[in-house]
């Protein structure tokens, strides 16, 4: 990833503030809320939810949580 893209990525999640950052990683780590839910309540799409959690996740656990969600998806329309 270069300067100029990590720049407009912490532009973007600069926005958030810690309180609502800590709030939308809990609830993407939480297997009952969707990406949908979390759109409507913070304001921000499933993609830029993937970014953030890929920004402030361990490498592993992003990976592990991406697995998850692609599995929830698979058996469960309604989940993320």
């Amino acid at each position: 990833m270069n300067a100029k893209t990590h720049r407009h990525q912490d532009d973007k999640f600069g926005k958030l503030s810690d309180q609502n950052l800590s709030e939308v990683i809990e609830m993407a780590l939480s297997d009952r809320v969707s990406f949908s839910h979390i759109q409507a309540a913070i304001g921000i799409s499933s993609n830029e939810v993937k970014r953030l959690m890929r920004t402030h996740l361990r490498r592993g656990s992003y990976v592990t949580w991406r697995k998850r969600v692609r599995e929830f998806t698979a058996r469960r329309e309604f989940y993320k």
